[in-house]
């Protein structure tokens, strides 16, 4: 058999004509990673692709949508959301970085790899369990008044600590790689042993560029001093963000530490998070991934 043939059973959720399409998202983005590297005229053709495999994905979310009607999904109205939040937050955003950097390479590579690591995180979670493959991972979804409370409280402590413009790109990110980055886990617990654990995925031009501010020079290197500078600017965030995340003067701080990108890609798809947001600061990707126990 096949790497290809490997590939698109992996895929694979049973119904024909959505595999169809995932298989064409997918060809379309491996076409536009290899237009990305060509330095003549990849930029141009990039620009013509995206916009292709964006009008491609939403008229391919209304399919699926209609499939899920048409089999009585129950988990139609959460799976349609997050076609939703890809449609009118991250695809836009993702967007705008690219018309403002005038489709530079980073921000070619950034809509390149959230892209790739949704649909695959999207097909092979959310969409398996629309054939009954797997369960539902989002059991609940915060969404209203308390997640744009704690988006706005989010985006005004970035704004206070890095001095940085800062956007939501998706409300329910999913894990998806969009660069080096430095990743803290917080672990909070009170009295009663109730405990918070608090991801912070914070790319690493962000943390230069703040460490470097802070410091009054610049900074081009991931050394231990900034990758520790950048730990406790996690903590100094969450701090600030307490209430907002149910932690109260009872919690006390129980465990801080850095983890590699495959440490927490695998705890991540084990665990069910309450908030899992991603934005945009402008000088890089952070993403805040909270679960409630």
């Amino acid at each position: 058999m096949s790497k290809e043939a490997e590939w698109n059973k992996r895929i694979n959720i049973g119904v024909d004509s959505i595999d169809k399409a995932h298989r064409k998202l997918f060809l379309i983005v491996r076409r536009l990673m290899q237009l990305s590297k060509d330095e003549n005229n990849g930029q141009w053709a990039c620009a013509e692709g995206i916009k292709f495999f964006k009008n491609y994905a939403i008229e391919h979310f209304t399919d699926e949508e209609t499939y899920m009607k048409s089999i009585g999904y129950e988990g139609y109205e959460m799976h349609k959301r997050l076609h939703d939040d890809m449609r009118f937050k991250t695809l836009p955003a993702l967007e705008k970085d690219l018309n403002e950097s005038n489709y530079s390479q980073e921000s070619i590579h950034h809509f390149l790899g959230i892209c790739l690591g949704w649909l695959t995180a999207h097909i092979l979670i959310e969409d398996r369990a629309i054939t009954g493959k797997i369960p539902n991972r989002w059991k609940t979804d915060n969404a209203g008044a308390e997640m744009d409370a704690l988006e706005n409280a989010l985006t005004a402590t970035i704004r206070e600590i890095f001095r940085l413009q800062t956007e939501i790109v998706s409300e329910h990110y999913s894990g998806e790689d969009f660069g080096n980055s430095l990743i803290v886990r917080l672990t909070y617990c009170s009295k009663d042993r109730n405990r918070v654990q608090i991801f912070m995925v914070l790319e690493e031009s962000l943390v230069l560029s703040a460490v470097s501010a802070m410091l009054g020079m610049p900074l081009t290197k991931m050394d231990n001093l900034v990758m520790n500078a950048g730990k406790e600017l996690s903590l100094r965030i969450v701090e600030h963000l307490g209430v907002h995340c149910r932690l109260s003067s009872h919690y006390q701080l129980e465990s801080s530490h850095i983890m590699t990108i495959v440490q927490f890609r695998k705890t991540f798809y084990l665990e069910i998070f309450d908030y899992s947001l991603l934005l945009n600061t402008g000088h890089g990707y952070l993403a805040f991934c909270v679960k409630l126990e």
